[in-house]
């Protein structure tokens, strides 16, 4: 089974946290099932970038990103070759590191699960 890393951020999850992982799990669902309230202004819908995240290692075995999802991140603060939306991403065999942006384009925060 996969690990996913989540790099320290003040907000989300300031110590860190390695969370177990099944092949298939969307990425911010298993955030969100950890205690990383990452935001997602538009519900996980692929229509904002308050989800945007940034794949340390591992990028390679997330599913590719759609062409919406590519347009969206043009939008989001600190865009990284990396970067992705963690709403459109599905864990795949290997481990991932991830980390949280600073800053994201939030206007409304979702209250969490």
């Amino acid at each position: 089974m996969p690990k996913v890393v989540f790099l320290p951020h003040e907000e989300f999850c300031p110590e860190g946290m390695v969370v177990e992982a099944k092949k298939g799990d969307n990425l911010l669902d298993l955030a969100h099932d950890a205690g990383v309230e990452i935001h997602h202004a538009c519900d996980g819908s692929c229509a904002c970038t308050t989800c945007h995240v940034v794949i340390r290692e591992g990028y390679d075995s997330l599913n590719e990103s759609s062409d919406q999802e590519e347009d969206m991140l043009d939008k989001a603060w600190g865009l990284e070759i990396e970067s992705r939306l963690s709403c459109q991403c599905i864990v795949g065999d290997e481990d991932l590191v991830v980390e949280i942006p600073k800053y994201n384009l939030n206007h409304a925060n979702e209250a969490a699960h």
